[in-house]
């Protein structure tokens, strides 16, 4: 009597107490499938990344003395359905009972309860033994308010599970966020960690992706590949992190520059979101190099809050708005996306690296992605559900439930403010503050109108005139728009035609 288990790809966490014991009874299944390889246009690391990662992390429980099945994405027996080829284990093996994991994307969870609820067969869904949180959890605590706010929802994370607490109950430090000490453009110095990533050679399976005629895009550095295979490699990472990285974290991790890719960021976001690494284990390793002294409070307090805080709050909203979420549009912003969200190929500087690196490497920190790439987004008035397409291809660490909220939500607004409590935009002058972009590029940082004019600039204003029925009543927004009100007139006019302009014409920017 068998049970037929199933691990996602995005479930790869070797420590789950399905493993801890040998049962010649279960069966576990991985697969790799034209239908999670294409709901969606993926960078080609992404899907190397994770094919990589499921045939190791395969390997070894079938090394451990697991019953294994793997399903390739050229095997002749894959049907490239999830629920197909379901159909076709559970007959093969004679399969008693069917078991999963939790998963974590909407569109998965509905696909498999609706299967278990049609099979003939037990079918139960179990937890992934991940998250600090459950689903639910964030809706139960801000109940049935409008504005959620995400530093009421950490301050509870922090105190029920004592992260940098004090004996007293109060926070380490004697306040709750150091966001203030964490915004300095990085000078060039210290320089950047080295990177000490394993490298691999996998243009084998680079040529299997490609002969199975699935579509990407992105550079797919098959033969120098840098992303952990597996948990061992991930703790290394951590390791090098927490002594390399995260001293200087805090002070740099808003900063922006043309020199430098990773400046102090972790990279574990793709071995934390495949689930190679518990945010426990993350969490606690770096409040311990805090209290040794070896970590400044404010660079543990910024990097602590972004897992414990914002990725399991984010996690929370995915769950308790979920389908409507992703088609919000609370502006009816409609622009496509211009043809260089796949090249990098504009003048704007900023940008370009941005989207430059993100199609180099498959990652961008969270300040190029929310300040640079979705500033311009939502200031050019790009159609949401395309940013979110395009962001959940492009990255590398992007699964639903964490870039969806962080996309619509957070860099769109499209909520209309249920999760940000404002707009996160900036004319260039914020860029200009944060970074080396602006010196050498081809517009020109302080002017608003002209063809040379940056375009940030013209649609900053711009974006808060069309939208004053909006957004002018947001008390976070009031000094804007008295700035705005204090703008001459004719002036206000050569800008929005200005910003007119630039959106009719994103392809030539």
């Amino acid at each position: 009597m068998t049970t037929l288990r199933l691990v996602l790809g995005d479930q790869l966490n070797p420590e789950h107490s399905w493993f801890s014991a040998r049962d010649s009874n279960v069966a576990y299944v991985l697969m790799e499938l034209r239908q999670e390889t294409d709901y969606v246009l993926h960078h080609a690391q992404k899907i190397i990344a994770i094919f990589a990662a499921m045939r190791d992390f395969a390997r070894r429980l079938a090394d451990a003395g697991h019953r294994v099945h793997y399903l390739a994405i050229d095997d002749p027996a894959n049907r490239q359905s999830l629920t197909a080829n379901l159909d076709r284990l559970i007959a093969d093996h004679d399969a008693s009972a069917f078991e999963y994991q939790a998963p974590d994307e909407w569109r998965l969870d509905r696909q498999l309860d609706d299967y278990i609820g049609q099979l003939g067969i037990a079918g139960r869904m179990v937890d992934s033994e991940h998250f600090y949180t459950r689903r639910d959890e964030a809706a139960l605590l801000f109940d049935d308010r409008r504005q959620w706010l995400m530093e009421h929802f950490y301050r509870q994370m922090r105190t029920r599970h004592g992260v940098l607490m004090m004996a007293s109950g109060k926070p380490l430090g004697g306040q709750w966020n150091f966001d203030q000490d964490n915004r300095k453009p990085w000078p060039g110095l210290p320089r950047e960690p080295a990177d000490a990533r394993c490298e691999y050679d996998h243009s084998a399976l680079w040529e299997c992706i490609q002969q199975a005629g699935i579509a990407s895009f992105g550079e797919p550095s098959a033969r120098q590949f840098r992303w952990p295979l597996n948990r061992a490699e991930a703790l290394q990472q951590l390791d090098d992190f927490i002594d390399e990285g995260l001293p200087h974290f805090g002070d740099f991790q808003d900063a922006l520059t043309y020199r430098a890719w990773r400046l102090f960021h972790s990279l574990l976001s793709f071995a934390l979101n495949t689930k190679m690494l518990n945010p426990r284990e993350v969490v606690g390793r770096a409040e311990q190099a805090c209290r040794a002294g070896a970590v400044p409070l404010p660079a543990a307090e910024g990097f602590i809050r972004q897992i414990l805080g914002w990725r399991e709050y984010v996690r929370g909203v995915y769950w308790a708005r979920m389908p409507e979420f992703a088609t919000q549009n609370w502006f009816g912003h409609q622009q496509p996306l211009p043809s260089w969200f796949w090249t990098g190929d504009t003048r704007m500087r900023c940008v370009a690296h941005a989207i430059g690196q993100s199609l180099e490497h498959a990652y961008a920190h969270h300040i190029q992605r929310l300040m640079i790439i979705g500033n311009f987004a939502l200031l050019a008035g790009l159609n949401p559900t395309a940013v979110h397409t395009w962001y959940l291809g492009v990255y590398i660490d992007a699964f639903e439930w964490v870039e969806l909220p962080n996309t619509v939500g957070m860099s769109q607004f499209a909520d209309g403010g249920r999760l940000a409590t404002k707009p996160y935009v900036s004319s260039a002058a914020y860029i200009d503050r944060m970074s080396d972009y602006c010196k050498g590029c081809h517009y020109d940082r302080k002017a608003r109108v002209g063809d040379r004019a940056c375009p940030f600039n013209a649609l900053y204003w711009d974006f808060f005139a069309r939208h004053g029925d909006k957004l002018s009543a947001n008390p976070r927004l009031g000094m804007v728009y008295r700035q705005l009100a204090r703008m001459n007139p004719a002036d206000l006019l050569n800008v929005q035609e200005r910003a007119d302009a630039i959106r009719a014409g994103l392809e030539e920017l």
